[in-house]
């Protein structure tokens, strides 16, 4: 499944990014992240101090990833409008939902302050760069100047969180698209 030249602590975090999306970390056993990484018995334990400090190095790295996903689209080409349409409607397996957004329903990860650490640091980061989006909008004189930055950000966040959500339980994306075009044609520029 992973490479041979993959250590065994990167086939650990890498099973546990993925157990940990696809099960939770309640759901997510320490047997089942070995036996996907394909690793010895000892091995969690050789390189992490147990699930708990594996599962925290697996929610970093999928944090830090979207994080540079979301730059990647945030920080692009384009009017604020556009930006935050094309993060928007950038590629995304819509049904498996967000792997950061999922841990959110995880009581045990909320109820640890060091795994909900990153989760929360990602969701602050992505409703504050696109309220200054928002905001940069509004100078140019694209968006309404009533328009409340954060807000929107939390209105953009909510919109993808939640049409996470919906498609999953109706087990289709259209629901989810339904949800982007609706917010983006309330966000769409003035026109004058």
């Amino acid at each position: 499944m992973y490479s041979e030249a993959m250590s065994t602590s990167e086939r650990l975090i890498e099973s546990t990014r993925e157990l940990l999306w696809e099960r939770g970390y309640t759901g997510t056993s320490p047997k089942a992240i070995l036996e996907r990484a394909d690793a010895g018995q000892g091995s969690m334990y050789h390189h992490f101090k147990g699930k708990p400090d594996l599962a925290l190095a697996a929610i970093r790295r999928t944090a830090e990833e979207i994080r540079a996903t979301a730059a990647g689209v945030l920080d692009g080409p384009g009017t604020p409008y556009e930006r935050i349409e094309a993060y928007l409607r950038r590629e995304r397996d819509v049904l498996r939902g967000c792997p950061v957004g999922r841990l959110t329903m995880d009581p045990d990860v909320i109820a640890s302050p060091e795994l909900r650490a990153p989760v929360d640091e990602t969701l602050e980061w992505l409703r504050g760069r696109i309220a200054a989006i928002v905001e940069e909008g509004k100078a140019r004189g694209q968006f309404a100047p009533g328009l409340d930055g954060g807000e929107i950000a939390a209105a953009v966040v909510a919109t993808v969180q939640g049409g996470y959500v919906l498609a999953r339980a109706s087990g289709s994306p259209a629901v989810f698209d339904a949800g982007v075009r609706g917010l983006l044609s309330l966000l769409a520029p003035r026109t004058s």
